[in-house]
């Protein structure tokens, strides 16, 4: 899971550099989302190989972070 966050935004974040110093925008454009998804399919392997438990639990984490957000904005 960890690998993931190392190829996510750091890496687009090189790519988007590399685009703008070769003036290629489509390298962002296409490789950007490309690298992003690639970078959640990842996490989610680590998710699997982690197992049920810990999935559980990150999951109910989220669920609580996402509604708790959901409520401060209804207030």
């Amino acid at each position: 899971m960890g690998f993931s966050y190392i190829i996510g935004w750091p890496a687009i974040s090189a790519l988007g550099v590399l685009s703008v110093y070769l003036n290629k925008p489509l390298l962002i454009a296409i490789g950007g989302p490309l690298l992003y998804g690639f970078s959640h399919l990842v996490f989610m392997l680590g998710m699997y190989l982690a197992g049920y438990n810990y999935t559980k639990i990150f999951l109910r984490w989220a669920t609580r972070v996402a509604v708790e957000k959901w409520m401060s904005k209804n207030t």
